[in-house]
């Protein structure tokens, strides 16, 4: 049991040779007529597969980026929260951190060739450590024709949206629409020629680093990964527009109203009751897109606590009760933060971090830490992190037996706590009965929530690192 819980909380490290290389195919993707002939047909891979005199509605061919140089030593890869939502379904969809990050390295210093989209493809060749490029392809669903008439009726339900896209901005509220037009983690399909069996390899990952920033250019390349040109959405948003606001001028035609008597109207009469309550709504509506002004709010903090409170209305509507409403200023702060999607900071979620510190005279670092409780168990996980208390008699006693059945050491307790005698790895028990795992650095008492919550003080360690030793 000793030997079986150390291998389980050890992953193997991941080589960083560069895989033995297998020769990249020779022509681009769309010249099928090449694709399976034998390598002594076509002798030679083609510089680039930058073809633009190909270019079209619905294909858009860009040219390769220079490196990043000193901008690659930015904590976000790409400028805008569009652009870092892709990178994020890029980062979390990955089984191999590594070769993430080798392919972010490989996007900074410029090995990406000239990209081409077409509906539901990024291709592009890549270099590697080999002298021929690797070709790599990575697609997405093309959304369907009901999902793309939902996205036009929301572009077109508020002036801003059209006005936007113009500038080559995608508002916040009409990517939530109810169309995934951004990926999801594991929304993005990476195909290589390289012979390395990841998922994504550092080639398709370095492509689709890239490919964040053709999107923090132009939004309209998301689309057309969608599904849809440039050209055609314009064309079809002018024409429901302009419906619209026939429509509209009709309505707004003036009606003679009926006249009443004085003598009818003071007349007094019985009133009919109430009418009953409308339907809940089934969702929260989205916000209104809220512009970026010189001096003025942040649109990102204005969108979140817009979100935020539709959300907590609809509730109240649904429930009469509003559980936010119970929190602390703290909780509230550390609930807001872990509403936050991902788990790395970029530049908006660290503005955000440390605005919510400084309104709750905290650190950053107090913030990050409490997210990371709330996210193990929301308010009982934070009184878990902060709040040491006195159990009594039962479940606290029964774990240091079970803890030892499982060939494990003798842990020290301390009030609800259990401790490794290496001091890397501790048992927490929390007020709802569950055990909470925290880790630390070898004598460092820099305790983090780490796993899911357990009724077994064993099962709770399953799947974590444990110190050597055990």
């Amino acid at each position: 049991m000793r030997q079986f819980l150390k291998n389980a909380f050890r992953m193997p490290p991941e080589s960083d040779a560069e895989p033995v290389d297998d020769p990249a195919p020779t022509v681009p993707e769309h010249e099928h007529e090449h694709e399976h002939q034998p390598e002594s047909a076509v002798p030679h891979a083609p510089p680039t597969m930058a073809t633009p005199h190909r270019d079209g509605e619905h294909r858009r061919t860009f040219p390769a980026f220079a490196p990043r140089g000193e901008r690659a030593e930015d904590g976000a890869f790409a400028g805008t929260w569009w652009g870092n939502a892709w990178v994020e379904a890029l980062e979390r969809g990955a089984l191999d951190a590594k070769r993430v990050a080798r392919g972010r390295g490989y996007a900074d210093q410029g090995h990406v060739d000239a990209i081409t989209v077409t509906p539901g493809s990024v291709l592009a060749y890549v270099r590697g450590s080999r002298p021929r490029p690797y070709r790599v392809q990575v697609r997405v669903r093309p959304l369907a024709d009901a999902e793309w008439e939902r996205f036009l009726d929301t572009a077109v339900d508020r002036p801003g949206h059209i006005a936007a896209l113009l500038d080559k901005e995608l508002p916040h509220s009409l990517a939530d629409c109810g169309v995934p037009l951004l990926p999801g983690p594991g929304d993005l399909a990476p195909r290589c020629s390289c012979p390395d069996s990841g998922h994504p390899c550092k080639h398709a990952a370095a492509l689709c680093y890239q490919t964040a920033r053709l999107l923090d250019a132009d939004p309209f390349v998301l689309l057309l990964l969608r599904g849809r040109g440039e050209r055609e959405l314009l064309d079809a948003l002018s024409r429901r527009s302009a419906a619209r606001a026939a429509r509209e001028g009709r309505d707004r035609e003036p009606s003679s109203l009926p006249g009443i008597r004085a003598t009818e109207a003071l007349a007094p009469r019985t009133r009919p009751p109430l009418p009953p309550p409308a339907p809940v709504p089934a969702h929260p509506e989205q916000p209104p897109a809220y512009p970026a002004a010189p001096g003025g709010p942040d649109p990102f903090a204005l969108d979140q606590l817009a979100t935020d409170a539709a959300a907590r209305a609809h509730a109240l509507l649904g429930t009469g009760r509003d559980p936010v409403g119970e929190l602390s200023l703290w909780q509230d702060a550390v609930r807001l933060a872990a509403a936050r999607p991902g788990s790395g900071l970029t530049v908006t979620t660290r503005a955000l971090y440390a605005t919510l510190a400084q309104a709750t005279d905290r650190t950053p670092g107090d913030l990050a830490r409490a997210v990371a409780a709330w996210r193990q168990g929301g308010v009982e996980g934070l009184a878990v992190l902060e709040e040491p208390w006195d159990p009594p008699a039962g479940r606290f006693d029964r774990a240091r037996p079970l803890l030892l059945a499982a060939d494990l050491p003798a842990f020290r307790p301390w009030r609800n706590r259990l401790t490794h005698p290496l001091g890397q790895v501790q048992l927490r028990l929390g007020r709802d009965g569950l055990w909470y795992v925290y880790e630390s650095e070898p004598g460092a008492e820099d305790w983090w929530p780490r796993g899911t919550p357990d009724l077994d003080p064993v099962g709770a360690l399953t799947g974590l690192g444990a110190p050597d030793g055990t």
